[in-house]
């Protein structure tokens, strides 16, 4: 008998759709130039809110609050984006303007607040501990959505790239599947989503935000194991 797996702080749930429009996938890039450079600027402001973090965790073993939850906020966009987009051509429905929770949007990310992280484990983490899973990473995702090798504290997470990687081919031969059937195949969607799941994971552990480790494993499937949305 398997045992359960048990579950990780960062929680990445994506609701799949029965269909999805066939050729939509094709101008995606285009829809998305605005988020693109919100996303932008707001990858700049997390990097900055990561190198404050990095000192008041050092300093006090708490991360702010109000930081915490912005960086947070922009994992969760990106996430949005990259799931209407190449990073999983998830579904058809547009990406909200938000850094909050959207209820009723098919993709969430959620990581509970620590109340307190090990002031040694903020020196290493990013760039020393992680560094199997960017090596690992760097054949699923490549060097377009991930580049945590960089070794940086903002998590690593490119919100303008998506090329190279298995992910990539893999969204390749979905959206060829979208174009002739008008369906995604759900094994290649499992699948799909647990590189997503993995990546994010490591992007909230590298961005200082838990000092759970990562599991080295693909948790597929759109609901996160053992825990779900707002849980």
């Amino acid at each position: 008998m398997t045992a359960p797996r048990t579950s990780y702080p960062v929680r990445v749930d994506a609701a799949s759709e029965p269909s999805g429009s066939r050729g939509l996938w094709l101008v995606k890039w285009l829809l998305l130039v605005p988020h693109f450079v919100v996303l932008f600027f707001l990858w700049v402001a997390f990097f900055v809110v990561g190198v404050i973090a990095f000192f008041a965790i050092l300093i006090t073993g708490r991360y702010p609050r109000p930081l915490f939850d912005f960086t947070v906020g922009v994992l969760r966009w990106t996430w949005r984006v990259h799931y209407y987009g190449y990073g999983a051509l998830g579904t058809d429905r547009y990406p909200p303007f938000s850094l909050a929770d959207v209820a009723d949007y098919p993709a969430h990310l959620d990581v509970p607040y620590p109340e307190q992280l090990s002031r040694g484990l903020v020196l290493v983490k990013w760039w020393l501990l992680a560094l199997p899973h960017y090596v690992v990473l760097s054949i699923l995702v490549g060097g377009g959505l991930w580049a945590g090798s960089r070794a940086t504290t903002d998590g690593g997470w490119n919100a303008e790239s998506g090329a190279g990687g298995l992910l990539a081919l893999l969204v390749l031969i979905a959206a060829i599947v979208l174009l002739f059937t008008g369906r995604y195949p759900r094994p290649l969607y499992d699948f799909v989503l647990g590189i997503d799941r993995w990546a994010l994971r490591v992007a909230a552990y590298a961005g200082l935000m838990t000092d759970s480790y990562p599991p080295f494993r693909l948790d597929q499937g759109g609901a996160d194991p053992g825990a779900g949305p707002g849980q």
